[in-house]
């Protein structure tokens, strides 16, 4: 190993690349090797690490903490190119996690950062990471609090080794911890390759990308650089071994230094704008507020003939819309695009949204005999709209659809809500549910595309068909999922909050919030299926 180190110092003294690309590696026959591999700029295309240090900034800390990062990312910079990259990633790691819960970081890294590091994977080093089965290590300079969750979970990594945050009473005190590495940069992450690897075991290829990255590189039987040109695509979501479909955080788009400083920018004007919006839809007749919403910017397009409206007096029972669950609004959009009302049945709602609701909205109590109970005298009133999956989901998949509507009703018309937001989420899993609403009509150009598909033929109905409750549900989701070009799924509401959360996703009445990981797993036996 001392002769290849050497080779590498005389090479980089002559101004030669010591490594071939990695494109010249061959990752055939690899199962029964090991390899290390660097983060930034090898295994994710980005050389730049800011992005996921302003991701966990706004998580923890809302727009003032994104703003200090963006504040102090020049000094960092001019840190890199004078001082050392270790000395940058100490004041990125300041401006991001100064004063935050240990417990909040470490929730933004696995519900918030997998989605955003997954869309990034450079497709060279993926190829050769992949292919070494025997033992996968990742070794980076960002905290391992950040990188370990997706790395280990999504992309199959055996163990990570990254710079540790020093912290005090459960808080990240915005230092390194310098007992345990410092900044896992140069010569420190050849030390950390040599703790991992004991025995004189070394990894069979090393791929880095920078000069820094040498003195493990060197350590390894064969070494790839993964080259900062050209440009690739990065790989799929779906060709990882573990997509991505449940994920958090309220940014929408990557937080690039420039993005980043609209959404800082924008927040005080887009939240007066939202209070005009969320003003408008539910101070105004429901008949104007599809064309105050196109006046305000939020774009309603209206597919498909809605039935019409249910009439008592002819003794017509209402109509159950059977939704498709993308944010707490779809019912809202629902009755603009209807131009009427329509109740909704809702599994959890936070209090401010339901005083801000345009429409009458009545909770599930999660007992199946009352909550049918309930739909059948609220369908016995009028039209009725109904999400079967009982959580939004972000990505374009569809989960289970629960069945109970199924035995409730015939006269079902299944509709495919689909929205488009630009800069940030309206759903949150981990935060404040009452701000949901603000966050879509913070967007600038917040859009809903609303499509009625017409009602359900008799013959795939429970009464007149004779058809199981589950196997109209299913037709239902797999007909919305045919029309959204979305995928079915099995999962539920309490896969997705467990995942993300700790919890089942239930609102506290009294709070608005959700319940810790602590409370929800001794409440778990208490739970009743609906």
């Amino acid at each position: 190993m001392e002769a290849v180190a050497e080779a590498v110092a005389a090479a980089v003294a002559a101004g030669v690349e010591p490594f071939p690309a990695v494109d010249k590696c061959d990752a055939s026959g690899r199962e029964a090797h090991a390899v290390a591999a660097d983060l930034e700029g090898t295994l994710l295309r980005s050389r730049s690490a800011f992005p996921y240090y302003a991701l966990v900034a706004f998580e923890c800390g809302g727009v003032p903490r994104l703003a200090l990062l963006l504040l102090l990312a020049p000094l960092a910079a001019a840190l890199r190119a004078a001082v050392s990259e270790a000395a940058a990633v100490r004041v990125l790691v300041f401006a991001a996690t100064a004063g935050a819960r240990v417990r909040e970081i470490e929730s933004a890294a696995r519900a918030v950062l997998p989605r955003f590091y997954a869309a990034d994977v450079h497709p060279g080093a993926w190829r050769v990471f992949a292919a070494c089965a025997r033992r996968r290590v990742v070794l980076t300079a960002t905290p391992r609090v950040m990188a370990e969750p997706f790395l280990v979970d999504c992309l199959g990594a055996d163990a990570v080794a990254g710079t540790e945050l020093a912290t005090w009473r459960g808080r990240a005190t915005g230092l390194v911890d310098d007992r345990r590495g410092g900044v896992l940069v140069g010569r420190r992450k050849a030390q950390a390759l040599l703790d991992m690897f004991a025995g004189g075991d070394v990894p069979d290829v090393g791929l880095g990308d920078r000069r820094s990255d040498y003195p493990f590189m060197s350590l390894c039987k064969e070494g790839y650089i993964v080259p900062r040109s050209p440009a690739v695509e990065a790989v799929p979501i779906d060709k990882l071994p573990r997509p991505v479909i449940f994920h958090d955080g309220r940014l929408a788009r990557r937080p690039t230094p420039l993005a980043a400083l609209l959404a800082v920018l924008w927040f005080p004007v887009g939240f007066a704008l939202a209070c005009v919006r969320i003003a408008a839809g539910a101070l105004l007749p429901m008949p104007w507020v599809y064309y105050a919403f196109w006046a305000l910017g939020v774009r309603v397009v209206v597919r498909g003939a809605p039935p019409p409206r249910a009439e008592r007096a002819a003794g017509r029972r209402g109509v159950l819309f059977a939704c498709s669950h993308r944010t707490l609004l779809d019912p809202i959009f629902l009755s603009a695009a209807l131009g009427r009302p329509v109740a909704a049945v809702t599994y959890s709602l936070s209090r401010l949204s339901e005083f801000l609701s345009p429409i009458r909205t009545v909770r599930l109590t999660r007992d199946r005999a009352a909550d049918a109970a309930m739909i059948g005298e609220l369908l016995d009133e009028g039209d009725l709209a109904i999400c079967p999956e009982g959580t939004t989901c972000r990505e374009p998949f569809l989960l289970r659809f629960s069945a109970l509507f199924a035995e409730l009703t015939d006269e079902v018309v299944p509709v495919a809500m689909e929205s488009r937001m630009g800069m940030f989420h309206g759903t949150t899993a981990r935060g404040w549910k009452g701000m949901d609403p603000f966050y879509f009509f913070m967007n600038p150009s917040p859009a809903y595309v609303v499509t009625f598909l017409g009602k359900l033929p008799p013959e795939h109905t429970c009464g007149a068909g004779g058809r199981s409750s589950h196997e109209v549900a299913n037709y239902i989701q797999r007909l919305i999922a045919a029309t959204l070009s979305y995928e079915c799924t099995s999962l539920t509401r309490k896969d997705k909050y467990r995942a993300l959360a700790g919890n089942d996703g239930v609102v506290d009445n009294a709070t608005g919030k959700l319940p810790s990981p602590a409370t929800a797993t001794a409440n778990n036996s208490k739970d009743k299926a609906c």
